[in-house]
């Protein structure tokens, strides 16, 4: 088994998952890499510290360019703000290393066209973590529809809902709130919660052709965590937005942080001419199926827990014993023992740079739409 070095940037919530799967992957995995966890970065030196000695990373620097620069370090992860994605993810190409990037891929869909461009030139392994593509359920889905069991795809719906901006008083920019700045994050629900959406529908269900959106900003001003100031805030607090996919299906999309209640609410339902089948973040590990085939007796929808073995069910029978669940944090895992697996097999692991600028395209397009209030086609 080969060692992998790792060089983290950005020690946040994204930061801890992935710290996480790398700590975990070897011990339920067998995978052609062992993560060594190199050094971390970080804007504040004692928490950067502090993140190093609790995760095991063996050094800490506050500046990205040194990470880049350490010819020891093989893999790049990327948690980071995304305005910052792209000038080092580009530079991480440059100088040879693999990429791990935190989603979305980059501010707009011109941006990330400059990321797939870098490291295609470079020939370096990327991959963008759409982390909910490999909870078991999710991926159990996508072997279902491309199985035929759903039959002609319909309709394609899904919301991403959340509640924690609801307060006037929380403000934007800085580190704990960039996500409510428009100059950090490039927009609001769209970029952070449908992108989620998008990536997973596209993966289910192939292209999004055109769109029709509407966006709400609910909260106009906005003290800024860095200036003190109150300024307008340019972020979308609520999406929804139709679609016309490739194949001929409709697709119904909503987020909002704006939803009282609702924490972290990701469904999404699949309507087929034999069968429907949907999916919610709060039981993730359970299916909800409906197949009108069976005797109409016994006709209704039933719920799969995803827990079997035998490659039944996915990444299953890495863990625990049949019947005992798995969460959140072990999508990471899944997502890591991938992306080893291509990297030592010289192949993509997806979402790559390519596949993710896709669904910057379609956010793009969803943004547009919602300025311009018409449809518009994704390119």
């Amino acid at each position: 088994m080969k060692d992998l070095k790792v060089g983290l940037i950005g020690y946040g919530f994204m930061g801890r998952t992935h710290s996480n799967a790398y700590q975990k992957v070897n011990h339920f995995f067998d995978v052609p890499f062992r993560p060594v966890l190199k050094t971390v970065c970080g804007l504040v030196e004692a928490e950067a510290k502090a993140f190093a000695r609790q995760w095991g990373y063996q050094s800490w620097v506050t500046d990205w360019k040194k990470v880049i620069e350490d010819p020891e370090i093989d893999l790049v992860d990327i948690c980071l703000p995304n305005f910052m994605h792209a000038q080092v993810a580009m530079a991480a190409a440059k100088a040879g290393k693999a990429i791990l990037c935190e989603k979305p891929l980059a501010l707009n869909s011109q941006q990330g066209q400059e990321m797939v461009d870098a490291v295609e030139k470079a020939k370096v392994a990327n991959l963008v973590s759409f982390n909910y593509r490999r909870v078991p359920a999710v991926t159990l889905m996508k072997r279902l529809i491309d199985e035929g069991k759903l039959g002609k795809i319909f309709h394609y719906r899904a919301n991403f809902l959340q509640d924690w901006t609801i307060s006037a008083d929380v403000p934007q920019g800085g580190m704990a709130t960039w996500r409510l700045d428009v100059k950090a994050a490039g927009s609001g629900v769209t970029g952070d919660l449908l992108a989620h959406c998008i990536d997973t529908a596209i993966w289910h269900n192939g292209s999004i052709d055109t769109v029709c959106a509407m966006t709400e900003t609910f909260v106009k001003e906005r003290k800024h965590a860095e200036t003190g100031k109150m300024e307008p805030v340019g972020i979308d607090d609520a999406c929804t937005f139709f679609c016309r996919f490739g194949n001929g299906s409709l697709g119904n999309f909503e987020s909002t942080r704006y939803a009282r209640g609702h924490k972290a609410l990701y469904t999404c339902e699949i309507n087929g001419e034999h069968a429907s089948i949907r999916w919610d973040l709060h039981d993730l590990h359970r299916l909800e199926w409906f197949d009108h085939r069976d005797e109409g007796r016994l006709r209704g929808w039933r719920s799969i827990h995803v827990t079997d073995h035998g490659g039944g069910h996915p990444y299953m029978d890495k863990w625990w014993v049949p019947g005992l669940q798995i969460g959140y944090a072990e999508s990471f895992v899944h997502q890591l023992a991938e992306f080893l697996t291509a990297m030592d097999k010289g192949e993509s692991c997806g979402p790559t740079f390519r596949d993710a600028l896709v669904t910057q395209k379609v956010c793009d397009a969803v943004l547009l739409s919602a300025k311009e209030k018409r449809w518009v086609d994704v390119k």
